[in-house]
């Protein structure tokens, strides 16, 4: 019997399987893997020496833990193949953006579901994971979770009424700081520099901020004003930003991908 085993062999999952063994929560000889080609599942072997198969039911057949590692679109009817295999003892792990708690529940019959949502920078072990656990899940079984994406970066619990705007700020958060950083690197290349130099320079500033936050304690506002100096360059900057209203912007930003979170989930 395997412990823990996936649904599902893609980036996220092989992040996830990767952080797992690599941090001993689970070793190689307890996790099985499921996924649609052989290709992937070779893959996976190589990479991990993992226990793999074609066959879904296998995969819940033989582990005590069942991450749902698949696309929204196909969960539904994953959960319908598998459903007739779930116990009471098992434990369901989604990762599918903007398939609810009730749904798995009362597609799969189980009431131990935890959804989570995390994001790619999963793939170099700096996620960002929210958690949130359906009313049947214990206090081991949600320690257990909290490892397992513990294990690729940092977690948060959350209830799920949160999930949405969750979605906007780290689930789809990654492109918009994707884009703010190009835009910073874009604009020293535009000014004479050269782009891998500004990209560089961008990314690693926008890096060692977000430690500051996260290592310091101290409020962002609180650090705009230890950086910026009475008639200097910064303030001329923050200036443009706030003269352009950008906070407005970037509210608007997380408001609409929020709400379009939801809409998703009522599908």
């Amino acid at each position: 019997m395997n412990k823990i085993g996936f649904i599902g062999g893609g980036k996220m999952a092989s992040a996830i399987i990767k952080g797992i063994i690599e941090s001993g929560v689970f070793s190689s000889k307890e996790i099985i893997a499921s996924a649609r080609t052989n290709k992937t599942l070779e893959q996976l072997k190589k990479e991990f020496n993992i226990n793999t198969t074609l066959n879904n039911k296998e995969v819940v057949k033989n582990s005590k833990i069942i991450i749902l590692a698949v696309k929204p679109f196909i969960l539904k009817d994953i959960l319908n193949e598998i459903k007739e295999y779930i116990t009471n003892e098992h434990l369901i792990i989604s990762i599918a953006a903007g398939i609810s708690i009730k749904t798995i529940e009362e597609i799969s019959g189980s009431k131990l579901v935890i959804r989570v949502m995390p994001n790619t920078p999963a793939l170099v072990n700096s996620a960002m994971s929210a958690i949130c656990c359906s009313s049947a899940v214990n206090e081991e079984q949600k320690n257990c979770a909290l490892k397992i994406f513990n294990s690729v970066g940092e977690t948060v619990l959350s209830e799920e009424k949160y999930i949405d705007i969750i979605t906007a700020i780290s689930g789809s958060g990654p492109a918009f700081y994707y884009y703010f950083i190009n835009s910073i690197a874009k604009a020293g290349e535009k000014l004479g520099l050269d782009y891998e130099t500004s990209l560089k320079l961008s990314a690693q500033t926008a890096l060692g901020s977000a430690q500051m936050v996260l290592k310091t304690g101290i409020a962002p506002e609180k650090l705009i004003e230890n950086v910026t100096t009475k008639g200097g360059c910064t303030e001329a900057g923050n200036n443009v930003l706030i003269e352009n209203k950008i906070s407005k912007i970037i509210f608007d930003t997380i408001d609409k991908t929020a709400k379009k979170a939801y809409e998703l989930g009522k599908n």
